[in-house]
């Protein structure tokens, strides 16, 4: 199992909170046969010094389980909260080593849920844990020991009490166990519908639809609720079960005691002790039952956080590979790619072209023609299926995936900020940037005059996913950091579609005249964005209709043509 690497990592807390456990219950279960001593010899020849240091021994064995007991509370939550913590990190940190690939196995809101929920359940299950977990077998062997020295044939009992027990746990705990991976399945799909109302919130408002997502939430949490509700049902068979065979035990043991004693076979302390210690067996059995009822529930969520560790990455990062682009030049040889193995049609079939260094080059064509997926394979955020792409004369395979990544920027159709500063937002694209780099870079994106104009200029607040900025300023500034990286090879996908032609065109214009050796991809719906490209390339099914400048396509491709026509009549009407 997965965490006992992490039990190791941390195996010293954990070693001192165990002999913390042991010793405090070795000094607790001395204190029966001190009462005994107390009661059959002190009380019984009215010995006073004897009770006095019965008694001070007693209370000098209490005192020192406290302090045991309380050493044990420091050590155990230091194992627990330290073994949570480095499973958190490096939960996340393999989380940042997904491909695109291993990310579409796995929703957001199962991740969320797996790095919080999952990971909170087993550290509970530790710290809370640990003490049950040893103090229990401790003190149900010794008790059994003490009270079989005390009277071996009263303490029979035990043997028939024990099978008892056993069986009703084992009953609870195999009905309770699958009800915990569906509760946890629960959760994940109530942080998936908060997640996507909060993203869509402005959705919601402008189409009225909160009473909708109301009953939807509504819905997936009463499913929690019912869910949690049956699965606590059976858990809290537990604790019934268990006490009414205690409390028949300890009936037997009375019993069968007090006719001993009128028999003269036995004393009144030792009945008392032995009752000290059918106590501390049958308490000694119920924490290992909720133990067990602990370590079910946590199993699940160490299953599901098992699952995101071991899964496979799906794109081999080559470390050792190349870690520089000769140029921006981009060949595509017969790509063919599919999202998935299983999947019946590749997305992207037969894809050949060659793109030179410093070019700039439109790529259009209609909605799930495949655009964005073409351009994601440049940066290796998927590997093809077939075929090679290559990048500055090398196969992109061959390149240390950071490296390459960090030589390549691509301006996504979702413009993503981070909440910070603007500054801290822009320095993504180089961190040790220059303000003058910045406002430079600003400038060829058209948005240092609104950041200019803020209050706090470049160090304006940016709300979380640039929700104080308009979609235009958005693009501008996500084009503005792509832009820092200085890179090789800059990809637009759709990402003026919320500027005027006017502020494009600026764009388009500071970007062939401060980079001319960058190689420019710009991905559009609009003919106006590409008119002026060296090279268009127009996607049909996955497929490469035609490829051309504009002139060439508008004598050559008729739906070329069709395109800029029907374009060029919205723009007169």
């Amino acid at each position: 199992m997965i965490l006992f690497k992490y039990f190791k990592q941390f195996k010293k807390f954990g070693i001192l909170s165990v002999l913390c456990i042991a010793l405090e219950s070795a000094f607790e279960l001395a204190i029966p046969m001190i009462m005994a001593d107390i009661i059959d010899i002190g009380i019984a020849n009215q010995d006073v010094g004897v009770i006095y240091r019965q008694g001070a021994l007693m209370i000098m064995c209490a005192l020192i389980s406290l302090v045991l007991g309380y050493l044990y509370a420091h050590y155990s939550s230091r194992f627990a909260f330290n073994v949570g913590n480095q499973l958190r990190i490096d939960v996340f940190k393999k989380i940042q080593t997904f491909s695109f690939q291993n990310l579409d196995g796995f929703s957001n809101a199962s991740l969320i849920t797996r790095l919080t929920s999952d990971i909170n359940i087993i550290q509970s299950s530790i710290n809370n844990g640990i003490r049950p977990m040893f103090r229990a077998p401790v003190m149900l062997v010794m008790s059994i020991v003490f009270a079989f020295m005390m009277d071996r044939n009263l303490s029979l009992v035990f043997l028939i009490a024990a099978p008892i027990l056993a069986t009703f746990l084992v009953m609870i705990v195999k009905r309770i166990e699958p009800r915990f991976k569906m509760l946890q399945e629960a959760v994940d799909r109530v942080n998936e519908i908060v997640q996507e109302n909060l993203v869509g919130i402005r959705v919601v408002k402008a189409y009225v639809r909160e009473d909708t997502e109301a009953k939807k939430f509504e819905a997936v949490n009463d499913y929690v609720r019912d869910t949690g509700i049956n699965t606590y049902r059976v858990a809290t068979l537990n604790l019934p079960l268990f006490q009414s065979v205690m409390y028949c035990t300890i009936l037997a043991i009375i019993w069968f005691g007090g006719n001993r004693i009128f028999a003269d076979q036995m004393q009144i302390g030792a009945l008392t002790g032995i009752l000290s210690y059918v106590l501390q067996v049958l308490n000694s059995l119920m924490m290992l039952s909720n133990v067990f009822l602990l370590i079910t529930r946590s199993l699940t969520s160490v299953e599901r956080i098992e699952e995101v560790i071991v899964e496979p990455v799906e794109l081999d990062e080559n470390e050792g590979g190349l870690r520089s682009l000769k140029d921006g030049s981009i060949v595509f040889r017969h790509v063919t790619f599919k999202y998935s193995k299983e999947s019946q049609e590749p997305v992207l079939h037969d894809i050949s072209f060659w793109i030179s260094s410093g070019s700039m080059v439109g790529i259009m064509g209609t909605t799930g023609s495949s655009k964005s997926s073409l351009v994601q394979l440049i940066l290796r955020l998927y590997d093809v299926s077939d075929g090679e792409v290559i990048v500055g004369g090398h196969n992109v395979c061959d390149y240390d995936l950071r490296h390459l990544r960090e030589e390549l920027a691509i301006v996504l159709q979702k413009n993503t900020l981070f909440s910070g500063t603007i500054l801290e937002n822009l320095r993504w694209g180089k961190k040790d940037a220059t303000l003058d780099e910045v406002i430079e870079a600003c400038k060829i994106a058209c948005c240092h005059d609104f950041i200019d104009a803020l209050s706090d200029g470049y160090n304006s607040r940016v709300e979380q996913g640039g929700a104080n900025f308009s979609g235009g300023q958005k693009q501008r500034l996500c084009i503005a950091r792509a832009l820092l990286k200085n890179p090789k090879i800059l990809i637009l996908d759709d990402s003026t579609s919320a500027l005027d032609r006017q502020t494009e065109q600026r764009i388009w214009e500071g970007l062939k005249s401060s980079y001319p050796d960058t190689t420019k991809i710009i991905i559009a719906q609009r003919v106006s964005s590409v008119i002026d490209t060296d090279q268009i390339i127009i996607l049909d099914g996955g497929e490469i209709h035609a490829a051309g400048d504009h002139e060439a396509l508008m004598v050559l491709d008729p739906l070329y043509r069709e395109i800029y026509q029907s374009q060029q009549e919205g723009v007169l009407a």
